[in-house]
């Protein structure tokens, strides 16, 4: 019959399933059992091992075991990336969401693993994902707008609110397009905006590469929604990468790209414009076929210009200045050198220069020269691209226009479009671009040498190397020559004469060179931060040593009557224990130096970095302290982890100092945590330093805030809808403000917004509601806030001083709130672990709001 064979015997399958099922059902219980005593027993892979058991045979068991099963989970992750097995790692994590694919829990905890091994990408998308499912998931949301500031870096918003740039790009591309090139390639295309402007202007077809995958899903999104998806293919892949007819069909007859850093060739223009010319574009004007089609790029030539200036802020961020700090002499020991103005011989190929808006930096700058021209580069000349980073380095002499002190070159940029449009980066520009900064080279406390004056020329070396636009070997030729010198019209003995006349900057003693950050610099020249710390371990340290001789006494006097000698004779047969005092700021620290300087001290510090460590040594050797009084803890340690842990079995920390807030203005993450610890193996009467962080924050009116996080709506990208989905990286908290430079209406005094007691925590609250005062009318677009770093009752810092090395950072409003002289706004502010959230509303009649400041 058909069908016949596929009717079930029902009479005999009950008994096989029921013995089967009672065999399973043994083997869940058992395997719960084991998986229970292997955590008992911290035996985390077998434990998981057992659940996924469980898992598999019984998938009803989920919800009973998952809370257990991602504990199991957690603990075991960690325990392999602790191993560095992490493939075996991430192979759980996928375990589990096979099992769990809807846990928003496991799902940000890969992601967070993913984050720290350097999967920014999929790390932003796990936790993009635990949001989708649970939004108001704290843990996630944090996450994920850490992530966002890797992914979507914040010039984006700028560049893309930047009309005056947006509007001259279309017009160039309207006029090429126009001109007959009609296929295009949009190199590096972020968002899609310069591929979407040739598809307007009417180019047959559009091709668009972008590296990273977070932009290529962006730009896929952007393109779409505004309809011309099909019509521009955007492919995720480096243009270096690209082959014909492999990714595109033929050559293109043009390449847009706006892969241009503040130093201009920072992001490759010139590699990947070298490329496109050997493989995907069409011939330039002077290599043109038989046919006579010809190639151009978008832009067309850049040219460099260059300045010498007197910048204090510059000045404090790569120079030390100063001779000692906090009783720690640091002259003539050590040679201390900025990343970006120290020239390694070990080739390597960091940037050569840092950036800055000048015309926001703090104190201003001074002008110490006309700008002059260094370079000019044509995009749409082959072979002028190809010999570029082969050029032989070339000298330029300037002359000196202004007295002052020569602290950096800063340079900027021409970009020449096509003939008739053009965008300048200087700084005297509103633009989306910083300018580049070179300082000046290290050397001895020697101002002098820095000092210049009309009659002076300084000269400077260019070159074209690592895909970066060198200034450097610059050297002073006092009451030299005052003409501009080029390459052409300068005789090789006439440059031989004056190099041999000039004054260096280069150290002329052979002392071991260190690099610092230009934040370790600035705080290293923060000459109250130190003084402070001086004065608050010195009382420390005077009044634990002060109660140890009372107990010293009380034992001697105690120690005489059983034992029959003098107090005199008991006392000198005893060695007081040192004090130990440890130090876990981040990166370069003499804050362990200073301690050891102040008596019967052994101090730990937690540099890693095996030059930070030379330098803390020699600088130790000069100030008088011995090896032993000085340790380097992380040498110590098997584990990150136990980084809080006791000096030795027996004894205890007189005080652990912490380093509380991060430079870019945040508090830093499990500060609190690491507050805790550091609590329980501190000696009776020890301090942790600083002991509180008091919070200040005020309202304010920025549209530049409002710039810088988030699109203004398609106003700017000239009606192409760009922001709904670049906004989606918009993060709350903008950080790295200088409060002081920031164009910004002040619409309230400061006030105090939350405080975080380190030593007694007792008080300490997750969330406060504050109301303000509003002083002037305006909107109420941002909070900025600050903190009061207090050593103790009588000593604290601010993250706000004029010689601080911390920016600040501020709290983006959902929605401005428009305000009037004399309204209230309530403030709540929340703290969670590291991060802290403002949200605003006005307050409204008969509303109490909260503590009123």
């Amino acid at each position: 019959m058909p069908g016949g064979s596929t009717r079930p015997h029902r009479g005999r399958r009950p008994r096989r399933s029921a013995g089967a099922q009672a065999a399973r059902n043994e083997l869940v219980s058992q395997s719960l059992e084991s998986a229970q005593q292997c955590l008992v027993n911290r035996d985390y892979g077998t434990a998981f091992a057992h659940y996924l058991l469980v898992l598999s045979l019984a998938p009803a068991l989920k919800d009973f075991v998952k809370e257990s099963f991602r504990f199991t989970l957690f603990k075991w992750a960690d325990v392999l990336g602790s191993l560095s097995r992490i493939q075996d790692l991430f192979d759980c994590y996928e375990q589990a969401l096979e099992l769990f694919p809807d846990d928003e829990v496991i799902l940000n905890s890969m992601g967070e693993h993913l984050f720290r091994m350097g999967f920014k990408d999929e790390a932003a998308g796990h936790f993009y994902k635990a949001l989708k499912l649970k939004p108001d998931f704290t843990e996630a949301k944090e996450n994920f707008y850490r992530v966002a500031n890797w992914l979507v870096e914040r010039w984006h918003f700028l560049m893309l609110n930047d009309k005056k740039r947006n509007m001259k790009y279309q017009q160039a591309i309207q006029k090429a397009v126009k001109a007959g090139c009609d296929t295009v390639l949009d190199i590096g295309t972020g968002t899609g905006l310069l591929s979407m402007f040739a598809k307007k202007a009417g180019a047959s077809k559009v091709y668009a590469c972008e590296l990273s995958k977070t932009m290529y899903e962006l730009a896929c999104e952007v393109v779409s929604a505004n309809e011309m998806e099909g019509e521009i293919d955007v492919m995720h892949i480096k243009s270096l990468d690209m082959e014909i007819p492999k990714h595109i069909p033929s050559r293109v007859s043009l390449v847009v790209t706006e892969t241009v850093d503040a130093g201009l060739f920072g992001e490759g223009i010139v590699e990947s414009l070298v490329h496109a010319w050997k493989h995907l574009l069409l011939p330039s004007q002077g290599q043109m076929g038989c046919s006579g089609q010809v190639g151009r790029v978008i832009p067309a030539m850049a040219t460099v210009f260059g300045m010498a200036v007197e910048c204090p802020e510059i000045r404090r961020h790569h120079r030390v200045g100063v001779q000692q700090v906090g009783g720690v002499c640091l002259e003539g020991a050590v040679c201390l050198h900025g990343p970006v103005n120290y020239n390694s011989d070990d080739g390597d190929s960091e940037e050569p220069y840092t950036t800055e808006r000048m015309s926001r930096v703090p104190g201003g700058y001074t002008p110490l020269s006309e700008p002059f021209q260094v370079m000019t580069v044509n995009f749409n000349k082959p072979e002028e691209l190809e010999g570029l980073c082969c050029q032989k380095p070339y000298r330029i002499t300037v002359p000196v226009s202004k007295s002052g002190i020569f602290d950096a070159i800063i340079s900027w940029f021409v970009l020449h479009l096509d003939e008739e449009t053009s965008l300048s980066t200087g700084p005297e520009e509103e633009t989306c671009w910083e300018q580049a900064v070179y300082p000046v080279r290290n050397s001895p406390l020697n101002k002098s040498e820095y000092l210049v004056q009309p009659k002076d020329s300084f000269i400077v070396e260019v070159s074209c190397q690592d895909a970066y636009l060198r200034i450097g070997s610059i050297s002073f030729i006092k009451e030299g020559p005052q003409t501009n010198v080029d390459n052409a019209g300068t005789s090789e003995a006439e440059l031989c004469s004056a190099l041999a006349s000039l004054q260096t900057t280069q150290a002329r003693t052979p002392q071991p060179p260190c690099i610092l950050e230009s934040s370790e610099i600035a705080l290293l020249n923060n000459l109250h931060y130190h003084d402070g710390f001086k004065r608050a371990l010195g009382k420390l340290v005077s009044s634990l040593s002060a109660r140890c001789e009372s107990q010293g006494r009380t034992l001697d006097a105690n120690s005489s009557r059983d034992c029959g000698k003098s107090q005199t004779e008991q006392r000198s047969s005893v060695t007081p224990d040192p004090l130990y005092v440890l130090d876990v700021s981040e990166g370069f620290s003499v804050l362990s130096l200073i301690a050891a300087k102040l008596g019967r001290v052994k101090a730990y510090s937690s540099v890693e970095k095996e030059q930070h460590q030379t330098a803390l040594k020699i600088l130790a050797e000069a100030n008088g302290v011995s090896r032993e009084m000085l340790q380097f803890w992380m040498s110590h340690l098997e584990e990150d982890t136990a980084i809080l842990q006791r000096p030795t079995t027996d004894k205890l920390w007189s005080a652990v100092i912490l380093d509380c807030v991060e430079t870019s203005g945040l508090i830093r993450e499990e500060l609190l945590e690491k507050a805790a610890l550091a609590r329980c193996l501190l000696e009776p009467g020890g301090r942790i330093f600083p002991e509180r962080i008091v919070m200040y924050g005020m309202l304010v009116d920025s549209y530049v805030l409002l710039q810088e996080s988030a699109v203004q709506g398609p106003e700017p990208t000239l009606g192409l809808r760009v922001a709904p989905y670049i906004n989606r990286f918009t993060v709350p908290v903008h950080i790295f403000v200088d409060l002081t430079t920031l164009p910004s209406v002040h619409l309230s005094q400061p006030v105090e917004l939350f405080s975080l007691d380190l030593m007694y925590p007792g008080s300490n609250c997750r969330s406060r509601e504050v109301t303000v005062r509003v002083c002037a009318p305006g909107r109420v677009t941002a909070v900025p806030f600050w903190y009061d770093v207090h050593l103790d009752d009588e000593i604290c810092s601010s993250t706000l001083a004029k010689d601080s090395h911390w920016k600040q950072a501020a709290a983006l409003l959902n929605e401005p709130i428009q305000v009037r002289e004399g309204d209230r706004v309530v403030l709540c502010v929340c703290h969670h672990k590291s991060s802290i959230s403002i949200t605003a509303r006005r307050q409204e009649t008969g509303d109490p709001g909260g503590a009123f400041l």
